[in-house]
């Protein structure tokens, strides 16, 4: 008798908690129903994008998640008053999954500030992925030590204080993830590094895809993706072309080797010759009177030609260059325009064109630096002068 007592109380008790737990259930779809058809509708027409990650995120619906643990908590005693045992079991269950269910609200709230931020320009400038990142570490780790506390019915302090004899364990554990945040807060706060920029690093050379707590993700020209770890990026060193590319011009620094044999100085005839060309028609005039002038007035025996002041088609040829850079439309004229020579060596004597192209995109770049120096090649053998090759 006393035992069929006992079993009607559980089956009914339980029954009616079990109802208690659908119900709870029906009204979280229900709540989640409405929200969808009623609140994201509204929210989805509204001017402000901000709102719409709200909804994208899924906080509201994640919210609601609490609605069972909240029918649970009110009316588990009500529908079990005989089993006090069992309700504080279920009691412990539903507060675990409060939390649980708290830090999916959170990560979707930190899900939403992460896309509302980046919604903006500054972003690509700043990005925060590895400090979303650590915040959802952190979110983890609480909800982890809140569930142990709660269960070992013990304060969260007293928790991480027993912790700490494993510290050196999770340190290690941790470790990559720590550099990485470290790094990635460094490379942020000095804007070393940003969403887009065009890097070089080790095999890595190409665009930044994604900076995150842990590594940089590189697309690099050949569409194959490089990953960088994020504390590397720190302690290594790298290559950043964001200067070049918002500078005005992207640098052509280039020599060609001139034979030291095939540079002399001018002749009459080969001054003849080199006034019919258009580029130095004017230079070669007025450089041959201040030539004539000066020797005449310092009444210099010109019979031999190394007397004096004389042009040499290596001079002439670094005039033509120049004028010829100085017309060419694809070059960026308010920035540095050169022609220099380098020390000699065994290779000849390096002719340095160092200019700025208009256009920055990689290939229109190659394509103005190649046309400059096939012009500059074709052209050398006009003023007497040899490209050096190695034989």
């Amino acid at each position: 008798m006393h035992f069929g007592s006992y079993a009607t109380k559980l089956f009914s008790q339980s029954l009616a908690f079990i109802s208690i737990l659908i119900l709870g259930f029906i009204l979280l779809f229900v709540a989640q129903f409405i929200i969808k058809k009623t609140i994201y509708k509204v929210v989805l027409k509204s001017e402000t994008k901000y709102d719409d990650e709200i909804i994208n995120t899924r906080v509201l619906v994640r919210l609601c998640l609490l609605i069972p643990s909240v029918m649970v908590k009110h009316y588990v005693r009500l529908t079990l008053p005989d089993f006090p045992e069992a309700c504080g079991h279920i009691l412990s269950i539903s507060t675990i999954y409060d939390i649980i269910v708290i830090t999916m609200v959170l990560f979707s709230l930190v899900n939403a500030a992460d896309d509302i931020y980046n919604m903006h320009q500054s972003s690509k400038r700043k990005p925060i992925t590895g400090v979303v990142q650590t915040a959802k570490i952190v979110l983890v780790i609480v909800c982890v030590l809140l569930v142990i506390s709660y269960l070992m019915g013990k304060s969260v302090s007293t928790v991480v204080i027993g912790l700490g004899t494993v510290s050196a364990v999770l340190l290690l554990l941790f470790q990559n993830i720590i550099l990485g945040f470290v790094g990635s807060i460094q490379l942020t706060a000095y804007d070393m590094l940003r969403i887009g920029d065009w890097i070089s690093m080790g095999q890595a050379d190409g665009t930044v895809m994604e900076i995150n707590l842990t590594t940089v993700k590189v697309q690099n020209f050949d569409n194959t993706i490089t990953t960088i770890p994020t504390a590397s990026m720190v302690t290594n060193q790298f290559t950043n072309w964001r200067g070049m590319s918002e500078s005005g011009g992207r640098r052509i620094m280039r020599s060609i080797n001139i034979d030291i044999h095939s540079v002399k100085f001018c002749t009459p005839e080969m001054l003849e010759r080199f006034s019919h060309i258009e580029r130095i028609k004017d230079y070669l005039e007025k450089k041959e009177e201040d030539i004539e002038e000066y020797n005449r007035a310092n009444n210099i025996d010109t019979s031999l030609i190394i007397n004096g002041r004389q042009q040499t088609n290596l001079g002439l040829f670094r005039a033509y260059i120049q004028a010829y850079l100085n017309s060419n439309p694809n070059l960026n004229h308010n920035m540095t325009k050169m022609v220099r020579q380098l020390q000699s060596n065994e290779f000849g004597i390096p002719l340095q064109i160092y200019v700025f192209s208009k256009d920055k995109n990689w290939v229109t770049y190659e394509q103005i630096q190649s046309d400059i120096f096939d012009h500059i090649i074709a052209a050398a053998p006009l003023f007497d002068l040899k490209i050096y090759q190695k034989h």
